[in-house]
């Protein structure tokens, strides 16, 4: 196995000049009837989110950003892995920092978990308990940002777990981590937990990758029935980026690799519809991190890649099964996840379910919305799985 090689995200000057000549011969649709957002994007937010991308926004600031943390790439599954490996503090005559594994999920990259990170490695720096330190691992998503080249292969989130799982075995040396994820990264880290019982310690979720299938639920409860009434609306209204990124990933592939603006429509959508936002996803999350999640794709030309794990799901098996997942489980819950299936039907999977915890704000994208809640919980998950 070859030695991972640390890793500098410098993008080229001519890229960034390109983005912005191509911004400004956007060309944009006209407005439909409507109320804002109901059809897709909103034209008039577009058109300001161009305006600063092309004119106000600053990517060297974003890169120097991600280039303050610890990064490598190691050749691992028929690709370069990209990953942030960022040490814990240990203080005098305290506990070794546990080693966690952050995944990300579509459509987020590494960015996502830039303030997270420093209260994970160093809490008493934030006012918390240093014995609560976590070493973090945080990978790009094979396919995804800077774990994509042109031309490689494929991962389903199967194959994406195998090998986050070499990263922190064969390559890095770990014996026993936890792992946290949402979205993509909820599979991620639930597989790794079925597969992996003796070397995962734990598993938390922000995201419940539950089948959404109503035949699976009889004689419902009241929450069971909220659940299913919201699935019917999900299916109904916010699906068809699942159907045309799992059944025609490459035709989509043209236009947003092509189109900055179409590219940053098609992702900014999911910051409206996602997060616990006021109308305006930047009351949830700010312009200026959304941008430099869509730039990450813009300049990889990662966004057909990064499609994948759609088309896979869609043309194979559901891959978690009921009963599968034995390790210890915890779920924090937000009031504006696309999703929020009751416990019942999570425990018919996770069958050491030892957390449960209802959020009274945030959405899809904890990391970003609420960095500081989705920490105290990781903390408060993991702390008496240290031992062992």
């Amino acid at each position: 196995m070859s030695a991972p090689v640390p890793f500098r995200l410098q993008v080229p000057d001519d890229a960034i000049a390109d983005l912005r000549e191509r911004l400004a011969r956007t060309r944009l649709p006209e407005t439909p009837p409507g109320e804002p957002w109901v059809t897709g994007t909103d034209t008039a937010f577009l058109r300001d989110a161009l305006a600063h991308w092309k004119d106000r926004f600053d990517w060297r600031a974003h890169e120097a950003r991600l280039n303050a943390f610890p990064q490598s790439r190691v050749a691992l599954s028929g690709i370069e892995l990209h990953y942030l490996h960022v040490p814990g503090v240990r203080t005098p005559g305290g506990p070794e920092p546990l080693p966690l594994l952050l995944s990300h999920g579509w459509p987020g990259s590494v960015f996502e978990f830039l303030d997270v990170i420093p209260k994970l490695t160093d809490p008493a720096r934030f006012g918390g308990d240093p014995a609560d330190a976590f070493t973090v691992v945080a990978p790009s998503l094979p396919g995804y940002g800077l774990s994509f080249a042109p031309g490689q292969p494929r991962f389903a989130v199967d194959d994406i777990a195998r090998t986050f799982h070499a990263l922190m075995t064969d390559v890095l040396g770990i014996r026993r981590y936890g792992a946290q994820g949402g979205d993509w990264g909820s599979f991620v880290t639930s597989i790794l937990g079925a597969e992996y019982p003796d070397a995962v310690a734990g598993i938390h979720l922000n995201m419940l990758p539950l089948r959404r299938d109503p035949a699976i639920v009889a004689n419902p409860t009241p929450e069971e029935r909220r659940w299913l009434e919201e699935l019917a609306l999900f299916m109904k209204e916010e699906t068809g980026y699942q159907w045309i990124q799992g059944t025609r990933p490459q035709t989509l592939a043209f236009g947003l690799t092509d189109s900055p603006a179409g590219l940053a429509a098609w992702i900014l959508e999911k910051f409206q519809r996602w997060t616990d936002n006021d109308g305006d996803p930047r009351s949830a999350v700010p312009l200026e991190t959304m941008l430099a999640n869509i730039s990450l794709y813009w300049f990889t030309g990662a966004i057909g890649s990064s499609f994948w794990p759609y088309y896979a799901r869609m043309h194979g098996p559901w891959p978690i099964r009921d009963g599968s997942i034995g390790v210890p489980a915890g779920y924090l819950q937000c009031p504006k996840e696309i999703l929020r299936p009751p416990r019942s039907l999570a425990e018919r999977v996770y069958t050491d379910l030892r957390r449960w915890t209802v959020s009274p704000r945030g959405g899809h994208f904890a990391a970003l919305e609420q960095p500081d809640l989705l920490v105290d919980e990781v903390r408060a998950f993991f702390r008496p799985l240290r031992a062992g």
